[in-house]
């Protein structure tokens, strides 16, 4: 666990992939083609904090979707990469804008699409429903099932290892 929070320390910046990572992967489909999606509130206000400490936060993700857009956009996260369906490239476009290492870099994922980042990356991060590659590839996996909780683990972790957890959990005692 210590590696993990050495590598947790260095981040400055984490990545979640959205389906099966900030949602189930369930995906919801109206009659009139309306896509829906379930994200956990705990997870959003969990991104909120640890954005507040000054970590970055993005989002790519291989759906495009106006929720997705809708609800990263009330969490404040300005990094948002939808339809991509290679992420490599969306990826290495934004630790260029900006000016990131790969070991300052976070990534959450749940399937094989999220493995070309994870390979990159300082900490590389599977929800505990991930497919099994996933898992093999990852630095460290979430005790939560994605959209269940899995976010929050892995913003308190990094909260954790940076020195910022309690003093931002304090502000509610």
């Amino acid at each position: 666990m210590q590696d993990i929070m050495e590598r947790a320390a260095a981040i400055e910046m984490v990545i979640f992939d959205v389906d099966g990572v900030l949602t189930d992967g369930s995906l919801y489909l109206g009659d009139d083609g309306q896509e829906y999606k379930a994200f956990n509130s705990k997870d959003g206000h969990g991104m909120k904090m640890l954005r507040e400490t000054g970590v970055e936060i993005a989002i790519i993700t291989g759906r495009t979707s106006q929720v997705v857009a809708t609800r990263m956009e009330s969490l404040g996260i300005r990094h948002v990469y939808q339809g991509q369906i290679d992420k490599l490239p969306s990826y290495l476009e934004l630790i260029k804008k900006l000016n990131l290492d790969h070991r300052q870099i976070a990534y959450v994922g749940d399937d094989v699409v999220d493995l070309p980042i994870m390979k990159h990356v300082g900490l590389a991060i599977a929800v505990q429903d991930a497919h099994k590659l996933v898992k093999q590839h990852a630095h460290w996996q979430t005790e939560a099932n994605g959209g269940r909780g899995a976010a929050r683990e892995v913003c308190e972790l990094l909260m954790e290892a940076r020195g910022s957890l309690q003093e931002m959990l304090a502000r509610y005692l």
